[in-house]
């Protein structure tokens, strides 16, 4: 098929506006030639997401396709980290047979950190063995963030070999490495790892772009760094990329890139910088074949009303429309589902907590971030045993291994404001293991049960209401559309508001609460866990 476009070209590398056409012949674009025109759309290059996991929007990839599209996006970086951690190489593999059937180009990379670390139960281990296996595919194009920096920092043998797997293969190594700084900061660099998005401030995200490092920009549904790092345009914007990282599925619907292409262009900062940033700089890094809106490039691109407004009208991937006037043209059958689940029951006995008269450490959590602090508390004492306290939302914070029988381990969480109920999931990251905040050790079993009953689901229940959201998948994705799942998934989040709780994203934020990678305290199936001093820490002082 042969067929051609006028309108505004934008020239990426030459950093210029040309009235044009853009002759397209077989999914390649054959020829860009400047004419008159007598339009004020933009053809740009599709936009890209530079890290993603699209386990987060709680969707299979061709779901997620079906709806990124609409946004302009036309590929994205995507780290199956989450499903791995469940289901292993077979995870991976099933994330990409789906994607195969979607003309969206994704592009996966091989987990680096499955587990995450040693101090969690997942479903499968990634050795570095299956590393070079995987690095050896062409499906596979990069090594996934590189979350344990302390191993990489101190030489560990295991790590470093994945590491050395990633450049025997030439592919790139990501990072993740929050709040790492000076000489360690530098051994984790000098180690290979390229990216990093989990900068914070500023300062921060400079000192790792002056060591050579791409920044990240994250906008996802619980870490928005958007706010904090666009300043980095004025400072090192041939090195800046924007990604999502977590997406959960109403806020896809709402937008993806072009959220952020439209905000750092309406708040002045140059359009070139801001489109690399959204599309060739993650191509160029990744060495992939994703279209940049030149001759001989695939014809991946979108096309645009103005570049106030950047309204979305028109996608197209390898030549062919994907997406028009906000409707995904995109069609797919309900995916398959795959699993690995086995929690045996809980009970209330299980989740005594015996008071030593004392204070306790507690986890301190802040809206819009997954950082979190450790606090000291006094929660209700009653009979001797501490109990969830509304009064000083002082609240139970429950992990329950997901893969064997195994207790469950109890802390206490300030922050999330419920007066009444429970919330769980068996979304927790990285090891997905069933987690559980709730007012009452009767609630929070209740919860984790429907959790156990659907082998895996988001949930919340009070007052006799139950609110359930099948994950099908995996325990973390489900086999509905987008938008059925986001409208579940709404419903849930303002039963959970309806129930005091005053946070932005509720099961995202406490979804990473059992993520010990990440300051200052967490939880897992083990223990509690301090990751400032990355051990194992008592609950209390």
């Amino acid at each position: 098929m042969r067929y051609s476009r006028k309108g505004k070209v934008i020239d990426l590398e030459k950093s210029q506006i040309v009235n044009a056409e853009v002759v397209i012949a077989d999914g390649i674009i054959e020829a860009i030639t400047p004419c008159s025109i007598e339009t004020d759309s933009y053809i740009l290059p599709g936009l890209v997401d530079s890290h993603i996991h699209i386990e987060s929007s709680m969707s299979s990839p061709v779901e997620f396709a079906k709806v990124a599209v609409i946004h302009g996006t036309v590929a994205t970086i995507s780290d199956p980290h989450e499903i791995a951690n469940v289901c292993g190489i077979e995870g991976i593999n099933y994330m990409i047979r789906n994607s195969f059937t979607t003309p969206f180009k994704f592009f996966f990379g091989a987990p680096s950190c499955v587990p995450a670390t040693s101090f969690e139960t997942t479903g499968a281990k990634i050795n570095s063995d299956l590393i070079k296996e995987l690095m050896s595919s062409p499906h596979i194009h990069f090594l996934s963030e590189m979350m344990n920096y302390p191993g990489v920092i101190y030489g560990d043998v295991e790590v470093m070999a994945k590491i050395q797997a990633a450049k025997n293969s030439g592919k790139p190594i990501d990072g993740h490495a929050p709040m790492l700084s000076g000489d360690d900061l530098k051994n984790y660099v000098n180690a290979g790892i390229s990216t990093d998005h989990e900068c914070n401030t500023v300062s921060e995200g400079l000192e790792k772009a002056r060591l050579g490092m791409k920044i990240q920009i994250r906008q996802g549904s619980a870490a928005k760094n958007y706010d904090s790092l666009h300043p980095l345009f004025n400072l090192c914007p041939n090195q800046l990329m924007f990604c999502s990282d977590d997406l959960h599925p109403e806020d896809l619907l709402r937008g993806h890139i072009n959220i952020l292409v439209k905000k750092a262009i309406q708040e002045g900062y140059d359009l070139f910088d801001v489109l690399r940033a959204a599309s060739s700089n993650a191509i160029e890094h990744y060495n992939l074949p994703i279209g940049r809106l030149r001759v001989g490039d695939p014809a991946d691109y979108i096309i645009v009303d103005n570049l106030e407004d950047f309204n979305v009208l028109e996608t197209y991937i390898d030549g062919n429309i994907v997406a028009k006037n906000g409707q995904s043209l995109l069609h797919s059958e309900r995916p398959k589902s795959i699993n690995n689940f086995y929690a045996n029951d809980i009970n209330t006995k299980l989740l005594k907590v015996p008071d030593k008269c004392g204070e306790i450490k507690a986890i301190q959590i802040h809206n819009s971030t997954i950082l979190t602090d450790m606090i000291a508390a006094r929660p209700l004492s009653i009979h001797g045993f501490l109990e969830s306290d509304i009064q000083q939302d002082l609240l139970k914070l429950v992990v329950l291994n997901r893969y064997q029988k195994a207790k469950p381990v109890v802390c206490f969480v300030k922050g999330f404001s419920l007066q009444k109920g429970a919330i769980a999931t068996s979304v927790a990251h990285d090891s997905h293991n069933i987690i559980a905040i709730g007012c009452s050790d009767q609630e929070i079993v209740h919860a984790c049960e429907l959790v156990i009953q659907n082998k895996g689901a988001m949930v919340a229940t009070a007052d006799k209401t139950d609110m359930v959201l099948p994950l099908d998948i995996a325990g973390l994705m489900s086999s509905l559309s987008v938008k059925e799942t986001a409208e579940c998934y709404t419903e849930i989040n303002k039963f959970a508001r309806e129930c005091g709780c005053k946070l932005n994203s509720p099961y995202m934020t406490m979804s990473f609460l059992s993520l010990p990678v990440i300051p200052s305290l967490k939880i897992t199936d083990k223990g509690l866990f301090d990751v400032n001093r990355f051990c194992f820490t008592d609950l209390y002082l």
